[in-house]
């Protein structure tokens, strides 16, 4: 009996004899260490994008209206899976032909040439996945100060405390030494995506039903061109919930043969996002309309007056914390990989004394300046916007499909091509209005900024 080794019928003969692996470097070799199965992959993947960034969909669907709101929802969700399913298409491919890619930069290395790799691709992704840090610090800064404030309203510490408070707690778990160890963290935080998000549904539902309730009017806010911009905020928002930049990163920690894995790790990951990003974003809308406030959690207080029991509200931000502390050590793992490179021996073991210190002070002083920005920079969801439109919409929604036709060559006349290109085209487009909106906001809001402001 011959043995027929299955190959991808539209994957293109390779170019050239499959190849030996490279040498890794102390990044690669360290951080993203492949002994992961798919259900590890679909614990990363849930921790990196089903964030509590998901509590200002109501407010997004505030600024679209009932039809526009959910048909973008599904839509985004639609794009961004098809998306991830094309990366890992491409990144199981150079598997195959023996050279498997770790990271974004590798993958733009080999399909659009090094200069994409190291000038534009990797600092790209860097500094979306570090300001990703800095946004997550600061909102797990407000989570405590929200617990603090319930628990004494009264109290002095400000924001900056918190802030510091959180990236202490974080810069211990930053220790942690691979993603791969990440794994059953990432697991506790699926379960917490699910109590948070079943808490603010639940929640949300109870005060609609109450007296507290305020009129539920589900009418578009503001006119001309005002109304515009919102309209775009919103599909930024939608698309900057859904986005997560570290896929090839996530795919690295598998371990092989990597055929498959990533589609099961994405069905993991997607079916936690359907139930959460919908029961949140619908049921935090239908109770508030439009007065819903840019983080639905808010609008669970009336003046400094809890509109649930206090142990509810102190039990949902609990899990916040908890859940956005886990979605901080992933994006940190992006920088962990550069600063293992720069600083670590592929030579010596991981955890040699020669590799432990470099890896404990560039590691503390990468969380100690995040800290420093989230603390002196408390209207940082108006820059993150901007990194958004940037970061997020090129790497999650244009780059997968470059990286798809330019690999697979698909017909100019197919389907394929063509859908993968409009997605391109229109993500462009979008990125580039979504910048200017976030520019606008922030010469808005420019009035208002204060450094270290107790927000």
């Amino acid at each position: 009996m011959v043995t027929v080794v299955p190959t991808p019928r539209n994957i293109s003969p390779p170019p050239e004899p499959a190849t030996l692996p490279k040498k890794l470097d102390a990044g690669a070799l360290f951080v993203l260490k492949s002994r992961g199965s798919w259900l590890h992959c679909g614990y990363h993947l849930t921790t990196a994008i089903v964030a509590p960034a998901l509590l200002s969909l109501p407010f997004a669907l505030a600024l679209l209206g009932w039809e526009s709101g959910v048909m973008v929802l599904v839509l985004a969700g639609v794009v961004t899976f098809y998306s991830y399913n094309l990366l890992s298409l491409v990144l199981e491919h150079y598997a195959y032909l023996g050279r498997r890619q770790l990271r974004f930069r590798d993958m733009a290395h080999d399909i659009l040439g090094p200069g994409w790799g190291r000038y534009y691709v990797g600092p790209l992704q860097l500094g979306s996945c570090y300001g990703a840090v800095i946004a997550c610090t600061l909102l797990g800064g407000q989570s405590l100060k929200f617990i603090y404030l319930l628990a004494r309203p009264n109290g002095s510490m400000q924001l900056s405390h918190f802030i510091v408070i959180f990236g202490s707690f974080t810069l211990i778990l930053a220790q942690i030494p691979s993603f791969h160890s990440l794994r059953h963290i990432n697991l506790v935080s699926l379960i917490l995506c699910f109590a948070y998000c079943a808490c603010t549904t639940a929640g949300a539902i109870y005060i609609g039903n109450s007296n507290h309730a305020p009129p539920k009017n589900y009418s578009l806010t503001g006119i001309g061109v005002n109304r515009v911009f919102g309209f775009f905020n919103a599909i930024s928002i939608i698309c900057t919930t859904y986005g997560n930049g570290i896929i090839p990163e996530i795919q690295a920690t598998i371990a092989e043969p990597v055929k498959g894995k990533m589609l099961k790790g994405l069905l993991v990951c997607y079916a936690v996002v359907i139930s959460n990003y919908f029961s949140v974003g619908i049921s935090g809308y239908w109770a508030f309309g439009n007065q819903v406030q840019s983080s639905v959690l808010q609008n669970f207080m009336d003046n400094s007056n809890p509109l649930l029991p206090k142990w509810f509200l102190l039990m949902t931000n609990g899990f916040t914390v908890l859940q956005v502390a886990a979605c901080t050590l992933v994006y940190l793992q992006p920088s962990n990989v550069v600063l293992e490179r720069r600083f670590a021996n592929p030579e010596k073991s991981q955890l040699s004394m020669r590799n432990f210190v470099p890896r404990l002070i560039s590691r503390s002083l990468s969380v100690i300046i995040a800290t420093t920005f989230a603390a002196m920079l408390p209207f940082f969801g108006d820059i993150m916007a901007l990194f958004g439109a940037f970061g997020c919409i090129p790497l999650d929604f244009i780059l997968p499909m470059i990286f798809y036709n330019l690999t697979f060559k698909p017909s100019k006349k197919g389907f394929v091509f063509w859908v993968n290109t409009v997605i391109g085209v229109v993500s462009t487009g979008l990125s580039l209005i979504g910048a200017v909106a976030s520019v606008r906001q922030i010469i808005l809001d420019a009035r208002t900024y204060r450094l270290f402001a107790d927000m």
